[in-house]
């Protein structure tokens, strides 16, 4: 018995040196890592004493790579593995452990804010996994906003060169909680989010999906991070990822039995879901939490887990405002193709030849209407879709050779309009759509990029529609992640910047290459001209899409019924111009477009002024109010200035927003101009009814503003410097 007694205690002091805990700078947030029975490692967090995360599964499943061929069969072929241990999940004992602290403040190329401090305490388990010799090390970082996790693989005898099956961390909720979410998908992320419990998912999901260029499901319970859940008990919470490098991409299924995610990466052409060489580590997984919804828009954790920048001089990169011939194509009134050939071969067609259909929207002259205008108005560029020849049979084909980026259509003069754009003091920026194409464009990189310097272009829109090239391969796995990284760097040899559609979520990445300005990578504006998106959309993409990085998202829209631009095209834009304009500030992104038309904005100079006026890069920020699905208010500060603007952006029921104006100078005085929606605005019936008044504030002054269903509010707030200027205004 005694020996019994002795073992067991053993047992139980092991059991204890495996469990470790750790906590943020603040206390707030707990995180316990444990090696369970049959030594499963695992991790739990708890906010303020209350599960966000209960006791959950970590761990790889590797693919057997290695059978043994029997006598007289091929290499392969129904042979018998010779290593069955594909489990990187179980049979694990903590060999060491190692905890540190972390706190320094950092300064961004540009951003939200003009410095960011990273604070976090650390704990790093390595793991020996009994049987095979194999080690690995889990790294968590606990910051005051959330806890970041990741695998590393050191480089060893029994564990080089792998192959991911599967990537099992699992994220177990506390109950059936509810979930702003977007179908689980390897190709797309332009979906409406749905709001629901989980236990709602399942019966929804097929509703949820609408028809895309290229869309693959792999789950009625899948759904794509970064995900966006509040608790039962107040406590908000969002999964996502940091630093997605030579990696799939991370989505979640649910096993909604238990209200369990768990991993679920994006796999390639043949299955698999990661080649890997150690030393190696997988991207950070992120759990940002909060009881305070305002706190996770104001979360730096993702910038934070990405390393420092790896452009030396990062003088080039700048901020860009820019309008662009892009919606008249997207409403139908224009068209990217100069012809109406039903097919065409590059170096095989003469355009010169070919009768134009008369719609093309990259012409000389329209394009010169557009400078005239960016020029006027203080725009920095004009992007110009459907330039380059090809547009005829680019979409659908899985057309290998289908753009060559750098050959224009006949009514699009390069030279001239360069020096135009030169002349006005504007650049033109450049659009290269794919077309899935990615083996085609990465042929020609060199020879566009250089394209683009010798013509004065300094930053370039990138699209990836329809489905892949190499076929079979999905914009999400480890291929297309490679790839646009490397577009990303490659353009950076040049001094260009990035703006990528259609690409993988954004995790952080522009920090350590700022010029990767923006991405699309989920439902923007054009969608509005493809049947609408919900009156929510905005309220929730900050809490999700945004998590990782700056979205292209091209508001500025003000002519809602689309029908006035193409018969044909019964879209409804589903938001007020008041709320057009408040996405210039809920929405960041250091790249803004003003994407409708001039003659729309020549019919409002009132409202326009605001987006002339707005900033793009900012020295702070403070989100004032904040709740997914209904209504976001942020005030922020133009960088080097005292100006401030603010935005507020409401859901389906509208929303009364109370705010106070104490992010100002407490000695100075402020010029508020606001432009809010009018009383009897909607965004159904009356979306174009605003108000424009000005009022003298200071950091005392207190608004009541309300913003109708599918509204909003905008605000320029400017210092006086001349007491003459207040004559005449009340004071708010």
């Amino acid at each position: 018995m005694k020996k019994l007694f002795l073992l067991l205690c053993i047992s139980a002091m092991a059991n204890y040196m495996m469990a470790q805990e750790l906590k943020s700078p603040d206390g707030n947030l707990s995180m316990n890592f444990s090696v369970q029975g049959g030594g499963v490692p695992t991790y739990r967090l708890t906010y303020k004493g209350k599960d966000v995360i209960k006791t959950s599964k970590l761990g790889l499943e590797l693919k057997d790579e290695n059978p043994t061929a029997e006598f007289g069969t091929e290499m392969g072929m129904n042979g018998k593995s010779n290593n069955p241990k594909t489990s990187l999940y179980d049979k694990f004992s903590v060999v060491d452990t190692k905890t540190s602290t972390f706190d320094e403040t950092w300064k961004p190329v540009w951003g939200e804010v003009n410095e960011i401090r990273s604070n976090y305490n650390e704990l790093a388990v390595t793991l020996n996994q009994s049987g095979t010799n194999r080690q690995i090390v889990i790294r968590f970082r606990l910051f005051n906003d959330g806890l970041g996790f990741r695998y590393e693989f050191p480089q060893q005898a029994d564990l080089n060169y792998f192959v991911i099956k599967e990537e099992r961390t699992q994220f177990a909720m506390p109950g059936d909680i509810k979930a702003y979410w977007i179908p689980g998908d390897y190709d797309t992320q332009e979906y409406d989010y749905v709001i629901s419990n989980l236990s709602e998912i399942k019966g929804l999901f097929k509703s949820a999906v609408t028809d895309n260029a290229s869309q693959t499901q792999f789950s009625q319970t899948g759904v794509q991070t970064p995900l966006m859940l509040k608790s039962n008990d107040g406590i908000y919470i969002n999964i996502h990822e940091a630093a997605l490098v030579d990696y799939s991409a991370l989505s979640l299924n649910l096993d909604d039995s238990n209200f369990t995610f768990e991993s679920w990466l994006t796999p390639d052409a043949r299955g698999d879901k990661g080649y890997m060489q150690t030393p190696c580590q997988s991207p950070w997984r992120t759990v940002v939490v909060s009881d305070d919804a305002r706190n996770i828009l104001a979360s730096k954790l993702i910038l934070n887990l990405n390393e420092p920048s790896k452009i030396a001089d990062t003088s080039w990169i700048k901020p860009v405002k820019y309008m662009g011939v892009w919606w008249e194509m997207i409403t139908g009134k224009s068209s990217w193709a100069y012809t109406d050939l039903p097919s065409v071969q590059l170096g095989v067609t003469d355009y010169s030849k070919t009768k134009p259909n008369g719609k093309h929207g990259a012409n000389n002259e329209n394009v010169k209407r557009y400078i005239d205008f960016a020029s006027k108005h203080g725009f920095d560029q004009v992007l110009v879709e459907g330039w380059n020849v090809g547009w005829e049979d680019w979409f659908g084909k899985t057309k290998d050779y289908v753009f060559d980026f750098v050959t224009p259509y006949p009514d699009f003069d390069v030279a001239m309009l360069r020096d135009y754009a030169k002349s006005k003091n504007v650049k033109l920026q450049m659009h290269h759509e794919t077309s899935g194409s990615v083996r085609n464009y990465e042929r020609h990189l060199d020879q566009a990029y250089q394209f683009m310097v010798d013509n004065n272009y300094n930053s370039v829109k990138s699209g990836y529609v329809g489905d892949m090239i190499p076929r079979g391969e999905y914009h999400y796995g480890q291929w297309l992640n490679n790839h646009y990284l490397y577009a990303i760097k490659k353009a950076a040899d040049y001094k260009i910047m990035v703006n990528a559609h259609e690409a993988v979520h954004p995790t952080g990445l522009h920090r350590t290459y700022p010029n990767l300005l923006a991405q699309e990578s989920a439902r923007g504006t054009e969608y509005q001209a493809f049947g609408g998106s919900k009156a929510y959309h905005t309220t929730i993409l900050p809490f999700t899409r945004l998590m990782g990085g700056p979205m292209d998202y091209t508001p500025g829209i003000f002519e809602m019924d689309i029908n006035t631009i193409n018969p044909d095209n019964n879209s409804h834009v589903n938001t007020t111009l008041a709320n057009q304009l408040a996405l210039y500030v809920t929405m960041y992104s250091p790249l803004q477009m003003a994407a409708d038309f001039p003659e729309h904005y020549e019919r409002f100079m009132d409202a326009f002024q605001f987006i002339k006026d707005v900033a793009i890069d900012w020295d702070n920020s403070k989100y004032l109010e904040a709740e997914p699905g209904e209504f976001i208010t942020v005030a922020r500060k133009a960088k080097g200035t005292n100006n401030w603007f603010v935005g507020n952006v409401a859901g389906e029921k509208g929303y009364t927003s109370n705010i106070i104006f104490d992010f100002l100078d407490a000695d100075k005085t402020y010029i508020a101009t606001i432009y809010a929606d009018a009383k009897d605005a909607h965004y159904k019936t009356n979306p174009q009814s605003y108000t424009v008044r000005k009022v003298v504030v200071t950091n005392k002054s207190k608004l009541t503003q309300s913003s109708a269903p599918g509204g909003g509010y905008a605000i320029s707030i400017f210092e006086v410097t001349d007491k003459t200027q207040t004559k005449g205004l009340k004071k708010l």
